[in-house]
């Protein structure tokens, strides 16, 4: 059984009578395990669809199953909290709470959920020992780098373990240092079981997933494995 299963999503925004569609008919699956891009220009849907896979947006139309389970019979309430149970986010914009310390925006999920809270300080130790950060716990956050605050964002998702991590754009304000350090410890997070799902315009960002969906217009037109994509290239090259 796939993790994720979609069959002609739809997404279709109201303004005053004005509908547009940011997401046509999209259908695939997301296995456990996998590290899937979601590829295309400004305005082709791939953050619209994140949304709606991440549960921060319902679709319109269409069918979603997570884990097996159709999102559609879930009351908001319990898809917050299969959300915060299932599912970590990494923003571009860092998303930390600029006059608190790494350890607090780090254990800031763990607040809204029902463990005792006097497990937190070994969760946030463990997260930030995952991203090598934990020199860092008693910094503000607005006294990092753009990578550390990065890297303090992946903490947060991975504090409340996880099954899927969705980073959107996530190198987008890093320098590319900063940014090889980030993929690389998605990588690593991804060899050791997560399934990742990464939003992003940047070639070079994608090619660390295994498979990648290329949207246009709010359509996927093409979902094909990261190999046959530079197998292809390779031969477009040595024509």
């Amino acid at each position: 059984m796939s993790l994720i299963s979609v069959r002609d999503l739809e997404k279709i925004y109201d303004n005053e009578g004005v509908k547009t569609t940011a997401l046509h008919h999209a259908t695939f699956t997301i296995d456990k395990g996998e590290f899937i891009s979601i590829m295309g220009p400004s305005g082709s849907g791939k953050s619209t669809l994140m949304q709606v896979l991440g549960l921060l947006d319902r679709p319109t139309g269409g069918e979603y199953l997570l884990d097996g389970k159709n999102i559609k019979d879930f009351t908001d309430d319990e898809l917050a909290r299969l959300r915060n149970k299932k599912i970590g986010f990494v923003f571009q914009a860092f998303n930390l709470l600029p006059k608190t310390t790494v350890f607090e925006n780090v254990e800031l999920p763990l607040l809204y959920d029902d463990r005792p809270i006097e497990d937190n300080a070994k969760q946030v130790t463990q997260a930030l020992s995952a991203v090598d950060m934990l020199h860092r716990a008693d910094y503000l956050s607005n006294q990092l780098s753009g990578g550390e605050k990065q890297r303090v964002a992946i903490a947060r998702a991975l504090v409340n373990d996880p099954e899927i991590i969705f980073a959107d754009e996530p190198t987008g304000n890093l320098d590319s240092k900063s940014g090889l350090q980030v993929m690389t410890i998605l990588q690593k997070l991804n060899d050791a079981g997560r399934t990742i799902v990464l939003v992003t315009h940047e070639t070079y960002t994608a090619e660390h997933a295994k498979r990648t969906l290329l949207m246009k217009d709010g359509r996927i037109v093409s979902d094909e494995s990261v190999l046959t994509r530079r197998t292809a290239a390779g031969e477009n090259f040595l024509k």
